[in-house]
């Protein structure tokens, strides 16, 4: 049953004051000293502080607290290649979470390129204004040599989330998963189906978790991608395996895991009753996913089984991610967010997991219990703990790789800031949101 009309959603997006986020003053403004300072010519002394030393903008400005979310509309949630401007709504919704759950500014930039050599350009040289750039449903294989780029060119971290948001999550499953079942993750054989930017993201990081490649069955569109193929590009090739499989039905005989990053209804509950004892189920295809959890759990009772979907236990949620990575990241000032960070996050996930779980998540979601199991492996995005755990965890792999500028000498006290920032924040915005008139 939908939560909502198509017009109840038009609304929202446009009654009242069009759009869902704002640009608020921080500071007093009420006097003319508060606006000589705010502007000139009080604002020259931070402006010649800056000039001698440029990361003093981290001190004087909002840059390290301000994230771009920059897209080029090519490849739009589950609407596809919809151009920049139909993409906006979106990417202030990027925004919209990146506040409400980490306190996170955000500019949206909605660039009409898709050249990617021009659209590197162009965010390389907004460099000054952020802390940081959130890569945002850009189309495959462009997204991978986008981000590459920007890397290597740029001195603060370039996250593509589509990629990398989706793999962090479901590692956390995983890693919960194996524990559960027992299985080891070099043991176990998993079939992929499909093979974009998260599909790909996704098996990196189960690789580095210690999967072996020779295990790993992906499809794309045209098939089961084997060293046989002539048109696989670069990404795909790295997962080509030389056996090869004539369908998903064949290779999922057998199966420890399943992954689907593609389109609904591509697995039937004879390929889940097929797969090895214990099941271990991710299908992220929104808002079908590629079985039903009802299915898959018919098929396979002992499936531990995820989705992308908040009506079923376990759902893979970019949300769980992509705030505090950034949160962790801007605190120590990091110039990237590595491998160690991610893997970081993902494990700080899994671990939260395993807590009792506070009465206000129960509530929100209406259940009597929540236990570490088959039906929760993955936190819930309302759990105010997600900053402290993941962010945390994040800072301190940027310190123990060498990418934070600013270490933060006091572990347990940025801990307790990052509670009380996100306790004064909520109440910040809760009242502010009220102060509103009321579109429902």
């Amino acid at each position: 049953m939908a939560l909502f009309t198509p017009q109840e959603a038009l609304d929202y997006h446009s009654e009242v004051r069009p759009g869902k986020i704002e640009v608020v003053p921080v500071k007093p403004y009420s006097t003319q000293k508060h606006l000589t300072m705010a502007y000139s010519p009080g604002v020259a002394e931070s402006c010649l502080a800056i000039a001698k030393d440029p990361d003093l903008t981290y001190k004087y400005t909002g840059r390290g607290n301000l994230v771009a979310v920059v897209s080029n509309g090519t490849a739009v949630l589950g609407l596809g290649n919809i151009g920049a401007h139909a993409g906006k709504p979106v990417m202030e919704g990027k925004g919209l979470l990146f506040k409400i759950f980490a306190d996170v500014d955000v500019y949206d930039i909605n660039l009409d390129v898709t050249d990617p050599d021009k659209l590197c350009e162009i965010v390389k040289a907004l460099e000054p204004t952020f802390g940081g750039i959130n890569l945002e449903d850009i189309k495959s294989p462009e997204c991978f040599y986008i981000e590459d780029k920007l890397k290597k060119e740029m001195g603060i971290p370039v996250f593509h989330d589509d990629q990398h948001g989706t793999a962090i999550i479901s590692a956390a499953g995983l890693l919960n998963a194996l524990e559960i079942t027992g299985k080891k993750i070099e043991d176990l054989r998993m079939v992929v189906s499909g093979a974009g930017a998260a599909a790909i993201s996704c098996t990196r990081l189960y690789v580095a978790l210690g999967m072996k490649l020779e295990n790993i069955a992906m499809f794309d569109s045209r098939g089961h991608m084997h060293l046989g193929r002539t048109d696989l590009n670069e990404q795909k090739r790295e997962f080509a395996t030389k056996k090869a499989y004539g369908s998903l039905a064949e290779a999922m005989v057998g199966a420890d895991v399943f992954l689907g990053l593609s389109k609904a209804g591509v697995v039937s509950k004879d390929m889940v009753k097929g797969m090895a004892k214990d099941p271990i189920i991710f299908a992220c295809a929104n808002p079908v996913p590629e079985i039903s959890y009802t299915d898959a759990k018919e098929a396979r009772p002992d499936a531990i089984m995820a989705t992308g979907r908040s009506d079923y236990p376990n759902q893979i949620n970019n949300v769980l991610g992509f705030p505090f990575i950034f949160r962790g990241a801007l605190d120590v000032m990091a110039t990237n967010i590595n491998e160690e960070m991610k893997m970081a996050a993902a494990k700080a996930l899994a671990d939260l997991a395993k807590q009792p779980v506070p009465d206000y998540v129960l509530e929100a979601y209406g259940v009597d219990k929540l236990e570490f199991g088959i039906d929760y492996i993955i936190p819930k995005p309302v759990d105010l703990r997600l900053i402290e755990f993941e962010s945390a965890a994040v800072a301190q792999a940027a310190m123990d790789t060498g990418v934070a500028r600013k270490p933060i000498a006091d572990m347990d006290a940025y801990k307790a800031s990052l509670r009380e920032r996100i306790t004064k924040s909520r109440e910040r915005l809760d009242a502010f949101v009220k102060s509103y008139p009321q579109i429902f």
